[in-house]
């Protein structure tokens, strides 16, 4: 006898077998991924072929919650701590300050374009003025830019989430009731010093446990991250804060300060974080009724245009003109705001309250969204590539560590990339290794070195060092010919 859940798993194979296969399609043809996903789930829903049907977008914010929860969490596992200092200042200032103005520029004008109320404006302003941690780092690992710019899109993507989040909720709760100044502002600052202090809080404490060798398998280490993530976000929505920075943060954390295990824990999650962005867009892909979306082309186009090219711009100057960047850098950034699964689940939100614009903010936005991976999303490599900015170094940390057994030993593997420092020396040039250099693999040799063993670009070098906190650091500045203290 078939169970009521049968159909459902089936179909839930075979959707995100068809997305990864769309996936590989898009890697092919140079299209965003997640714009096949999108149009994959149009295609299968009510106004399509009606093979899925969602219509309630209660239940497409609860599982777009927990999505972007895996990929922020994510995000911040794979973040590197140095690109977290060289980005700090201008990626923080870019999240607050920037999507304020973002919102405000954005609702300006709109409001002067289309012929809305006051407060749909600002809601539209504030559903799209973040960036969204899904496109981002998916484009990431698509175009790998210079890590001063992808450490800052990084920062960017993963922190501005709170104070978009806090801006749409306030604007429901306005309409709702007539919240104070006062009220805005202890919201706001709950929202981010909450999920900032619950983030680094709960990343000390799932750091220490997942350091412990005693919990079990190695198998059982990414399943206790990922309750780990699942707390953060609980314990900052208990207190007020900010989940979806509190996860973030807690990633970050985690992922500078766990050693045992890494490797499989980042597998782990990067396999759940590509899932959770695949369902996310294949989900709201679903919730979007195209026949709808015709009378709203032209006001969605304005706003688009309102936003890439006034909105971002303006954030970004303001925002950035102090650090140095270079006037191409600043245009590049600019174009590569990318928007997606964060709008639109933010666009739900006034949809569930029963605001009465609330379905054409939810069809602008999703049309944002479109045109965001159809346009920004295909020519970023191509901006990248007219402004500049996609040359010079590009080397990120090339060390991969692995812990042997319950022993306090790691085994490093370092590719020797292209314009690595120890490409074409001698191991007995090179400063001390922080470890033993084992061997050196080169095609299927396995070679013991010794002094006189030159390292050839695409050979791999196996480090075995003690256990360390800032072990990956350490091999990776050794690699690069860096200061290693």
């Amino acid at each position: 006898m078939a169970l009521p859940a049968d159909p459902w798993v089936l179909a839930s194979g075979l959707l995100l077998i068809s997305a990864v296969l769309a996936a590989a399609f898009a890697g092919k043809v140079r299209v965003p991924g997640l714009l096949l996903f999108l149009l994959l789930g149009m295609l299968i829903a009510d106004d399509g072929l009606g093979l899925v049907s969602l219509a309630d977008p209660e239940v497409a914010q609860v599982a777009g919650t927990i999505g972007l929860i895996l990929v922020l969490f994510e995000g911040g596992l794979t973040t590197k701590p140095g690109d977290v200092r060289r980005a700090a200042a201008p990626g923080a200032l870019l999240a607050t300050v920037g999507v304020l103005v973002t919102a405000a520029v954005v609702a300006g004008g709109t409001y002067l374009l289309l012929d809305v109320e006051p407060l749909t404006a600002v809601l539209i302003g504030a559903v799209i003025s973040s960036t969204d941690a899904a496109a981002v780092f998916a484009m990431l690992r698509r175009a790998p830019l210079p890590r001063r710019l992808a450490s800052l899109l990084e920062v960017e993507s993963g922190a501005n989430d709170p104070i978009a989040v806090m801006l749409t909720i306030g604007l429901v709760a306005t309409w709702q009731g007539s919240p104070t100044p006062a009220d805005w502002v202890v919201f706001g600052v709950v929202q981010l010093v909450g999920g900032a202090v619950v983030g680094v809080a709960v990343g000390l404490g799932g750091s220490w446990l997942l350091s412990r060798s005693a919990l079990g398998p190695a198998g059982v280490y990414p399943v206790v991250a990922l309750g780990v993530a699942g707390v953060s976000y609980g314990a900052a929505t208990v207190v007020g804060g900010s989940g979806f920075l509190a996860v973030y943060v807690t990633g970050l954390v985690v992922g500078a300060r766990v050693t045992l295990h890494r490797p499989g824990i980042q597998a782990f999650h990067a396999g759940l974080s590509n899932t959770a962005e695949v369902g996310l867009f294949l989900m709201l892909g679903m919730l979007v009724f195209p026949s709808e979306l015709p009378p709203v082309v032209g006001p969605a186009v304005a706003v688009t245009l309102v936003l890439v090219l006034v909105a971002r711009p303006v954030a970004v100057v303001s925002c950035l003109v102090w650090f140095g960047y270079s006037w191409r850098e600043l245009v590049f950034i600019s174009w590569v705001g990318l928007r997606g699964a964060v709008p639109i689940v933010l666009a739900t939100f006034p949809a569930v309250a029963g605001y009465p614009a609330g379905s054409l903010i939810f069809n602008v936005v999703f049309f944002v969204v479109l045109v965001s991976a159809a346009v920004q999303g295909v020519s970023i490599s191509t901006a990248a590539r007219i402004l500049g900015v996609g040359q010079g170094e590009q080397i990120g940390p090339v060390a991969t560590g692995l812990s042997l057994g319950d022993s306090r030993t790691e085994l490093f593997e370092v590719r020797a990339v292209p314009g690595l420092h120890l490409v074409g020396k001698r191991l007995g040039e090179l400063e001390p290794a922080p470890g033993l250099v084992s061997t050196v693999v080169r095609g299927e040799t396995s070679i013991v070195p010794d002094d006189d063993t030159v390292v050839e670009e695409g050979d791999l070098v196996l480090v075995v060092m003690p256990r360390r906190p800032d072990s990956t650091r350490v091999v990776t500045a050794w690699a690069k010919g860096e200061p290693t203290g």
